[in-house]
Parts: structure tokens; sequence; C-alpha cells
């Protein structure tokens, strides 16, 4: 990696320390105080289904008036877009809008592929919880996209099983531990739920909601720990749980899980917002049966819970048209109309607080149609998000992940020599790239 790259990284490396003092963009910022005069097209790459239905909306009202077009390009998710991207700010011709997960970000800003559109959408803040809000800007005065749709973490469990064991949902993950012993002792053939090892982003969830800070800064280095003691906590407890057997120590997304959410042989899941859209598929016959409440807390007196998935939009370094780029991406996440059809025709669970209790989800989704509140709740949820740390190779630790907390899980061995080797392995690669790293 060029030396210049790297002074880069380690510049905006401090963004994604929490608490961290304002910093000189390393965007460009060429559009941040253009003003726009005449037509302007404008480019968005996004993989969310139905957006250009949302965008039509747009383009007939607003922009229309604004003399903005936006033109959806369907995109790849995950990795590979944010090679694509990467790519083509390279040759400096990425597209003006793209779709982000909060993970990317700082990759995609130490690469100087994202503006600073803080002039444009800063009003924006109050519309999200400081704890979604604070994951597009990295903990800077910077804003580097707005939020889209989050993932904010919950408890699903079988209610009719629940009852028909004495069980009590767990409030605590002490309470959790006790709650799956007492199902195996009275139904050896079931469990409360199971560790999955391809599931990296449900572990970092887990790891943000006990206060892991996976990535911060130590003066002009990365400092990554991974290995905290948060973290340690909480692969401890879940490996603990495997080992003795408490819980399953098979993956999700399969057949067989499917078939154990569906016939009850697994009775809970550690989930997010988002869960009833697999549980119709993966459990139709448990239709009306489930239950959601909050995630167990780690003390009694705490109060939040953690990411799985989300995304934003962010407008690139790239784009001749940075002011009209970010009061597009303010509207589609901000306007009532915008994410009333976002959660129709994408179906995701919207950032902005004022849309999680209203349009679309003003009633519970059809497979809870059992909980009434579930989405009044929810909201309630997603207000105690916890701060996020994301580092530039998130995709390195999550691999590693996969692989070593796999073995670990499927030998029913120590976790902790998992959570090492997730630590050693990201900080290699980060070395690898020229990163600065603390020791």
């Amino acid at each position: 990696m060029p030396y210049t790259t790297r002074r880069r990284l380690v510049t905006s490396a401090v963004a994604v320390a929490l608490g961290a003092t304002a910093l000189t963009a390393c965007g460009s910022g060429s559009g941040d105080s253009e003003t726009e005069s005449g037509p302007v097209s404008l480019t968005y790459w996004t993989w969310t289904p139905g957006m250009d239905k949302v965008v039509d909306l747009w383009n007939k009202g607003p922009g229309k008036k604004d003399q903005i077009t936006v033109t959806v390009k369907k995109q790849a998710s995950g990795d590979t877009l944010v090679t694509k991207i990467l790519t083509s700010h390279k040759a400096g011709k990425a597209p003006d809008l793209v779709q982000a997960e909060y993970q990317a970000l700082p990759t995609l800003v130490s690469n100087d592929a994202l503006a600073d559109i803080s002039k444009n959408v800063g009003d924006a803040k109050d519309r999200f919880a400081d704890g979604v809000w604070q994951q597009t800007t990295l903990g800077t005065d910077a804003v580097y996209a707005v939020p889209q749709d989050i993932g904010p973490m919950m408890f699903y469990y079988r209610e009719d099983l629940f009852k028909e064991y004495g069980l009590t949902v767990p409030t605590t993950w002490d309470e959790f531990a006790q709650t799956a012993r007492k199902l195996k002792k009275a139904a050896p053939d079931k469990d409360l739920t199971t560790f999955s090892a391809n599931d990296s982003g449900l572990f970092a969830g887990l790891a943000q909601q006990a206060g892991a800070k996976w990535w911060t800064t130590s003066g002009d280095q990365w400092k990554v720990s991974i290995n905290d003691a948060a973290t340690q906590k909480v692969a401890k407890f879940w490996g603990g749980l495997v080992e003795e057997g408490a819980i399953d120590n098979q993956p999700m997304y399969t057949p067989a899980w499917n078939k154990a959410l569906n016939t009850g042989k697994q009775i809970a899941w550690v989930s997010a917002v988002w869960a009833p859209g697999t549980l119709t598929t993966a459990a139709p016959d448990a239709k009306g049966k489930w239950a959601m409440a909050p995630l167990p807390q780690w003390s009694a007196n705490e109060n939040r819970t953690g990411s799985w998935g989300g995304s934003s939009t962010a407008v690139t370094t790239d784009s001749g048209h940075q002011e009209a780029a970010a009061k597009f991406a303010a509207w589609l996440n901000t306007d009532s109309d915008a994410l009333n059809a976002l959660a129709k025709e994408s179906g995701i669970y919207p950032a902005a607080k004022n849309a999680q209790t209203s349009g679309a989800f003003l009633k519970p989704p059809a497979y809870f149609s059992n909980q009434a509140d579930f989405y009044s709740k929810a909201a309630e949820i997603a207000e105690t998000t916890a701060p996020s740390a994301w580092g530039p190779n998130v995709n390195v630790a999550y691999t590693t992940f996969k692989d070593a907390f796999g073995a670990a899980a499927k030998s029913k061995s120590d976790f902790g020599g998992a959570l090492d080797k997730m630590q050693d392995d990201t900080v290699a690669d980060m070395k690898k790239q020229g990163f600065e790293v603390a020791e």
C-alpha cells in the first residue's frame, strides 16, 4: 500500500474512536459549497429490492422540482460492492451515491471514497438514535452517510412452549443460561437456541451490546481489541453453553435449522428486528406462536442492545454534484413518503425514529399478529442501540470468525482460542496492508 494511502488511513482512523474530536474530513469535498443550477443527473448504486419504485417518487416529486434526477443501478451487496466502489473510485468513476453497510464505512472513508456531507444533512441528526447516527459520523463532526435501515437485536421465543415448560423470558444472560439448562432437563430433545458460527454479524452485535470496541485508535495508530474483556465475556458465555450441551452448536439458515424452528425443537432465537421475515419462511407452521422481547442484559440495571445488519446512503468524493446527492440521501431516509415506500417495496426497518411507529409499522408483522405492540416495542429497543467501533478490515475479522469459531463450536472446545485467532489474523492483515497498529 502506498505511503500516501496509509497516511490517510492513519489520519482518518481516529474517526472510529468513540468520542473522538473532530478532524478535517479526508474527503475532497469538492461539492460541499457548490450551488446547483440547471438539471442534475445522479447515479445511485444499491442492492435494495424495489428501490427504483421508491426513487420514482423523488423523480416525480421533489427531484423534479429541484431538477435533480436519480437513476438506480442495481448491485450486489457486501464485500463485492465495497470492492467495486473502491475500484471505480481509483479510476475516478464512482457513482454519485452508494448504499453502504455501517461496518464498511471506515474502509470507504479511509480510502477517500466518501464525502463529508455534514453541511447538507447535519440537521437530520435528531431523526435517529444516537448509537445509529454515530455509525455514519464515525465519532467525528463529519457525516459520511445518512442512516437508512437498522437491525436492533432482540430475543424471540415460542410463547406456547415457554408456558408448557414453565419457562420465564430471561431478562439477563445469567437467566438465559438457566433457562437453557431448565429446558434441556425437562425436554432433552429440545434446545433453547443454537450458537451459529456462520453468523459473524450476530457475534459482533452481541459483543457490541457487551461494550466491545474492536477498532479504536491510540495516538496516530490503530488499536485492535477484538479479544477485549467484553468480547471475551461473550465468547466464554456462549462457548460454555455449547461445551456443556445446554444449547445446540449447529449453524443457522440450513434445512435442519429451519425444521428445528418449525417443529419446536428450537424454541428461542437471538436475532434482530428483521426476524419475522425469516421466520415466515423457516417456520411457517409456528405463525402466531412466537413473541419478541428485549435482548437479555449482562446486569439487571443495563438497557442496551447491539446491531445485526443495517445500511446507509453515502455520497462519493467522485460526484460532481455532492450537494444535490446529499439532498436526495436526506430525503430518501427522512421523508415520510419515501420511508413508507421503502417499507412497502423493500421491506426494510427504517433507521429514522419517526418512521418506526407509523405507516407500515402501525400494525405488527403478520407472523406476529399475536403481539400488537411488536413495532412500538421494537422502536423502544432500537433507541437503546449501543455505539459501535468498526475498522478498515471487518471482512478479515469476519472470515476468521467463521473458520475459528466454526471449528471450536463443532468440537465443543474453548472459544477463547478462537477469539485470539480472530484478533491475531486481523492485526496481521492490517500490518500487511501498511496500517500503523499499536501493540
